[in-house]
């Protein structure tokens, strides 16, 4: 077994659940994950992180997107831990080496999105370019909040595997 996982396993409930929350963002998701041990396996684990996800609310999704910050920026929000922050950051990495015009054109998607979602642009940022994710904001600008909502849930499923994944193999 993993050594990772296999102390983790061992943890009281509230310890399990405040070291995984970081790879998430969501309280209830992380509670969940920790309620379900004992996990034997990686891929036990991220099995059992993405039912639990799909089956959280919207309230939960919205709390795990506000850990994250906008793309292109390089501070996490103040409700990001710092091992989120330091995970934001690497995953972004790409995006700071783009051109001024590029970034500027983040930002300015990073606004019309807040202002009609009322949340993060969130997209998993791990091997795309700025140029990549503009266009990725661009086009997804033009979903309705129901199909937006859930796509954003998928991207940050997609982040929060990538990160269980950099945990259990730390």
């Amino acid at each position: 077994m993993n050594p990772v996982l296999a102390a983790w396993n061992e943890l009281g409930n509230d310890e399990a659940a405040a070291v995984i929350l970081p790879c998430c963002g969501s309280k209830r998701w992380a509670a969940m994950l920790a309620n379900s041990r004992p996990v034997e396996e990686e891929a036990a684990m991220l099995r059992r992180a993405e039912e639990i996800w799909w089956r959280l609310d919207e309230a939960d999704w919205l709390e795990a997107f506000a850990t994250h910050p906008r793309i292109g920026e390089r501070e996490a929000p103040n409700r990001a831990s710092r091992q989120s922050a330091a995970w934001s950051a690497a995953e972004q990495r790409d995006v700071m080496v783009e051109d001024d015009s590029v970034l500027a054109a983040l930002a300015d998607g990073n606004r019309r999105y807040e202002e009609r979602f009322g949340r993060v642009f969130l997209v998993c940022a791990t091997g795309k370019t700025a140029r990549e994710m503009l266009e990725t904001l661009e086009n997804r600008l033009a979903n309705d909040e129901k199909t937006e909502l859930r796509e954003a849930a998928q991207q940050q499923l997609e982040i929060t595997a990538l990160r269980l994944k950099k945990w259990l193999n730390r």
